[in-house]
């Protein structure tokens, strides 16, 4: 049976999206506390199908796919611009297509305007309700504020519009920013887009016996199982080395391994890597905010992962992307070796205007990185990088990068980077990755 939290969860999922909810309304529908009403509503916005605008309130909005993460919600440009809904609350949910800055007579204007539209505009009411009109909601920039017959229309027709302080330009950067930052996440592969699902996961009660591993060892072959209570949560693993030499009738829970690792389906499959090979564990839990039992992940499905997104071309780029794609390779023939060059940028310097402390751990980690895939294929995870010291590096600086692999073994490999301007030691570190093999 659902526990009350699962059922004010299956409550909410079911409301029509763009329906307000508090957490009084949610305790009093389901009869339980308010305290109880906010940590599910709290778990619903964490899930992504309800979203809280500050001087709007909680609103149900619809759940977004991975692949249109890009795409920002009227709510979320309400947060970004630091905004207040002057009409049309119940539009908020819905997505925008293109946002369109109002700079031009309103008949040019209108040509670009259509359904899902944003007009980014100052106080023209004529514009405002126009776009209205188009199927466009409305954003005005400079705090002003707009006719009570052009809210009634945004009500009427369930599209927002926003008021917020700030200037035009300011506006358009920061939605431009914000849609470029979730381009950056779509390339993100996350535990919950790879998991296999509880419906599809096989698993133990803590109040099985042995015998029943066995039955499904038989049915499935696998090895490994998580182990659950009553209300799902993970309470154990179990694996065929706990098993070895048990009675059938011995209760799981007493040759289990208790407390076991798990994961949260939000974080990133290079930290589930990074766990499972440090850890040296086959399979993992993947859990909820309540420790209940979400579904699995294997050794296997986080390969697969890693070697597919390494595969993707990135859509939006990070300062990473931006300095490893300005790194040179040269070969020196004094030493026989890989040299990799690259001139310090502005976009790589801090307030000081000298290299980044940031950039300079990325440059080391690319370069060993970059030289330990010529002696071992397959995936690298960092494992730790230790910084000797690093002196200044001014802008438009060319710097040389020397990685010399120390070792490499069948599960780690070991790296020693050197980086000199003009001559003169800069910086160096040592970096150590685990070797995840492809097989």
């Amino acid at each position: 049976m659902a526990t009350k939290h699962e059922q004010i969860l299956q409550y909410i999922d079911g409301l029509p999206v763009g329906e307000k909810i508090s957490v009084r309304q949610i305790a009093k529908a389901m009869n339980v506390s308010e305290g109880t009403a906010y940590r599910a509503i709290k778990e619903a916005e964490n899930k992504g199908y309800v979203s809280t605008i500050e001087r709007v309130g909680t609103i149900r909005i619809e759940q977004k796919k991975k692949e249109n993460i890009e795409k920002l919600t009227f709510a979320e440009v309400v947060n970004i611009v630091d905004g207040q809904v002057l009409g049309g609350r119940t539009g908020l949910h819905k997505t925008l297509k293109q946002f369109v800055i109002g700079a031009m007579k309103l008949e040019a204007m209108m040509k670009y305007i259509d359904a899902g539209s944003l007009l980014i505009v100052g106080n023209r009411i004529k514009a405002h309700e126009l776009a209205l009109k188009a199927g466009a909601a409305v954003l005005i920039t400079g705090g002003f504020d707009t006719e009570e017959h052009v809210k009634r229309l945004a009500d009427e027709l369930e599209l927002p519009i926003i008021s917020s302080s700030y200037d035009t330009f300011t506006v358009a950067t920061l939605i431009n920013r914000a849609i470029y930052d979730q381009l950056i996440k779509k390339e993100i592969i996350l535990v919950e887009d790879i998991l296999t699902p509880l419906s599809e996961t096989y698993y133990l009660k803590n109040t099985d016996k042995v015998s029943k591993w066995h039955e499904l060892n038989q049915e499935t072959t696998h090895s490994r199982y998580p182990v659950v209570d009553q209300n799902m949560k993970i309470q154990g693993m179990i694996t065929s080395k706990d098993i070895l030499g048990q009675d059938r009738e011995t209760a799981i829970e007493k040759i289990m391994t208790k407390h076991p690792m798990a994961v949260n389906g939000r974080i990133s499959v290079a930290s589930a890597a990074h766990m499972m090979v440090w850890e040296g564990i086959e399979m993992l839990p993947v859990i909820d905010d309540s420790s209940r039992l979400e579904g699995i992940i294997s050794r296997q499905d986080v390969l697969k992962a890693l070697q597919m997104n390494q595969g993707q071309p990135q859509v939006g780029e990070t300062i990473d992307d931006i300095v490893t794609n300005q790194m040179d390779i040269m070969n020196n023939k004094e030493k026989g070796e890989n040299v990799f060059t690259l001139e310090v940028t502005p976009q790589m310097s801090n307030h000081l205007g000298t290299i980044s402390y940031g950039v300079f751990t990325t440059l080391v980690s690319d370069a060993a990185n970059r030289v330990l895939r010529g002696y071992k294929k397959g995936d690298l995870v960092v494992e730790n990088m230790t910084i000797y010291f690093i002196k200044p590096v001014q802008i438009e600086s060319r710097l040389e990068i020397y990685p010399k692999v120390l070792e490499v073994g069948r599960k780690f490999g070991k790296v020693d980077v050197e980086v000199f301007n003009g001559g003169t030691l800069v910086g160096k570190a040592l970096m150590v990755c685990q070797l995840l093999d492809r097989s």
